[in-house]
């Protein structure tokens, strides 16, 4: 079931995949360069509702625009803003969360909007080839509960560039920005999301 919301910045789409018995609400949206079709994004949404969390993927206006290039961090936060309230309305605990750009997005806004929680998937610590523009303390200042799923071999940060801190990290062994796994690496594309959702599973059911 998808639903249009109309934002500051413009009409984003949410598209629900609903538990029977929801006790959670994650809500994730895509990144600068792809939507909600992603893997990581699809194999949780098929996933999580069987474990009491309804999953709502968001896809912000630039995107339902038809746009190519996303816009300004600010104008992000702009559109995640505008869809908070029918996420809220659920009357449900929500988890902030998004893949890349969408990552740090849900980090930005996490404690203004009263997220439960964030859930960043890939999350771009730096530019490839450029540790020193670090974009460790979106990641910090979340201010809730936060997982990071980071794919080992991510030109974005690899899990172990991460600074300390009070989030989880789960590891996708080999998985690049996407989470996308060589040939020739020991496991393939399903046993990586299986970890991903697997991981994901574990954590929301620590918060409760």
């Amino acid at each position: 079931m998808s639903e249009t919301i109309e934002t500051g910045a413009g009409t984003a789409r949410i598209t629900w995949h609903r538990a029977a018995e929801a006790r959670l609400v994650l809500a994730a949206s895509h990144g600068a360069g792809g939507g909600i079709e992603a893997r990581d994004l699809r194999a949780l949404a098929e996933v999580l509702p069987a474990h009491g969390v309804s999953v709502a993927l968001v896809e912000q206006p630039w995107r339902v625009a038809g746009k190519k290039v996303a816009p300004a961090p600010k104008t992000l936060d702009v559109g995640w803003r505008g869809v908070w309230p029918a996420l809220a309305e659920q009357g449900l605990p929500v988890i902030a969360g998004g893949r890349s750009a969408g990552a740090r997005v849900a980090c930005r806004t996490a404690t203004e909007l009263g997220a439960a929680a964030v859930l960043a998937l890939s999350f771009p610590l730096h530019p490839p080839g450029r540790p020193e523009r670090s974009r460790a303390a979106e990641l910090l200042g979340a201010g809730v509960p936060a997982l990071v799923v980071q794919g080992g071999n991510d030109p974005f940060g690899r899990p172990e560039e991460f600074p300390p801190g009070s989030y989880e990290l789960v590891e996708v062994p080999y998985g690049d920005h996407g989470f996308a796994v060589p040939k020739r690496a020991p496991l393939g594309e399903e046993e990586a999301l299986k970890i991903i959702t697997d991981g994901v599973v574990g954590w929301a059911a620590s918060l409760g």
